[in-house]
């Protein structure tokens, strides 16, 4: 983070919400969403979420099908403009009589504004998720540049 900066930097705030997921703080977690943030599940089959009540939901309803969940970060690269690209592994034990071991890697593309974070789309398939993430700033760059000639 930069010392003068009153605002963590994307990697922080990246790490953050690896950190809030794994010991449960539900309060922390949502205070890095905003009412227009976007969770984004729906390459899994499960859906978008918007708002930190619906997000908060999601994630309640995710976590109790587990006995014990953990989601470690793999990899976690800064691209700019408030892009972060992460690889994650989540393991965890399913609840309930049938109870299994679960072990799933998979990535997500955080897009951060002022210390939000506006959109978050997980992705099974890590070299999608990369390739997705990769063009962001770029765009993100070409839109501001844009926005200041009108």
């Amino acid at each position: 983070m930069d010392p003068g900066a009153t605002t963590p930097d994307a990697v922080e705030l990246t790490r953050r919400t690896f950190e809030y997921a794994n010991t449960g703080e539900f309060d922390e977690l949502m205070s890095l969403f905003g009412p227009e943030s976007v969770w984004d599940m729906s390459r899994w089959g499960l859906g978008t979420y918007q708002g930190p009540a619906a997000i908060r939901r999601f994630f309640r309803d995710w976590f109790g099908a587990y006995e014990t969940y953990e989601i470690l970060p793999e990899e976690i690269v800064d691209l700019g403009e408030g892009v972060v690209f992460t690889v994650g592994r989540q393991e965890g034990r399913s609840a309930g009589w049938r109870a299994a071991h679960i072990r799933l890697r998979h990535a997500a593309v955080f897009v951060w504004v002022d210390g939000v974070a506006l959109k978050v789309a997980t992705y099974r398939d890590i070299d999608e998720a990369r390739a997705a993430a990769v063009g962001l700033p770029a765009r993100a760059d070409r839109r501001a540049r844009s926005a200041t000639r009108s």
